[in-house]
């Protein structure tokens, strides 16, 4: 079968035409002459045997004809820039898109996404956060970054690290606390995982029915984070999630006893085909953490 001629530069003076409606702004935009414009518009009317404009004294109008092939073609132009982009340099640009739990983006990945990025730079990341709840598929990602014990449905799922839990909150605040005991009368700020606390005062070894009369629940550690640093309550979080709030002195670690209710993963989906992209972005999170696991941090 024998593929129609396309005449690209018909085309592209159509669509610029049809912008403005004008062939001298046309014309300007595309560097050429208005008269170099008129005659391409001209040339594929002719080949398509229809009229795309009706011709104005001051402008153009765009005909039903016209109007119908300008989406057409606005997609098609589209499409050759994002292939044109994808493969600038001589590389081929790939897009990567993560899902991450939000306390995980902004304590750990954030600042260290940058090494990805002069790593990979042919690699365009798109990130969106969540609270744990994630459907991969719904979704569209290609990998999602998830809190628990590892096994979801028809996931592959790959362990980075454990985050346990400590008692933090505000340094005025810790000055008080010298034993597990203090926490009487506090309000005591946890997630949506209700044991948290019970199991937090069971590895202190102390009883806790009488510690735990006023909390409140958050469904992100970033939100109780903030509830912490206003000295609203004691809360349960990652230390290792919030590095910089401690180093900078916003909020203190009371004790040194920490529970773990989970880790973190790297998932996708078993009939998701890994993609150079994926995989580029699982062995960069591999090594990081391997090097994090050698400084001892």
């Amino acid at each position: 079968m024998v593929r129609p001629y396309l005449p690209l530069n018909a085309f592209r003076a159509f669509e610029a035409s049809a912008r403005h409606l004008s062939f001298t702004k046309a014309a300007i935009e595309l560097n050429v002459t208005q008269a170099a414009v008129s005659h391409q518009v001209n040339a594929l009317e002719a080949q398509l045997g229809v009229t795309l404009f009706r011709r104005l004294p001051r402008g153009l109008m765009i005909t039903a004809e016209g109007d119908s092939l300008l989406p057409v073609l606005r997609d098609s132009f589209d499409r050759m820039a994002g292939a044109v982009e994808r493969l600038r340099d001589g590389h081929v640009r790939e897009v990567l898109t993560v899902g991450a739990v939000g306390t995980f983006v902004v304590g750990w990945l954030l600042p260290r996404l940058p090494s990805f990025q002069e790593r990979y730079p042919y690699v365009d990341l798109r990130l969106s956060t969540n609270n744990n709840r994630v459907d991969l598929a719904a979704e569209g990602l290609d990998l999602a970054i998830r809190f628990g014990g590892g096994a979801w449905h028809a996931t592959e799922a790959t362990r980075l690290f454990e985050a346990p839990l400590s008692v933090l909150c505000r340094p005025d605040l810790a000055d008080g606390l010298k034993r597990p005991e203090d926490l009487a009368g506090k309000v005591l700020l946890r997630s949506y995982r209700p044991d948290e606390w019970t199991r937090w005062f069971e590895a202190a070894g102390v009883s806790h029915p009488g510690l735990m009369q006023k909390s409140i629940v958050f469904d992100t550690s970033l939100a109780m984070m903030e509830a912490i640093q206003q000295g609203i309550g004691v809360g349960l979080a990652p230390p290792k999630m919030f590095e910089r709030y401690l180093a900078s002195g916003l909020v203190a670690q009371p004790f040194s006893i920490t529970v773990s209710m989970g880790s973190y993963w790297l998932t996708r989906l078993h009939s998701r085909p890994v993609t150079p992209a994926m995989a580029a972005f699982s062995m960069w999170i591999a090594s990081v953490i391997a090097q994090s696991d050698e400084a001892g941090c």
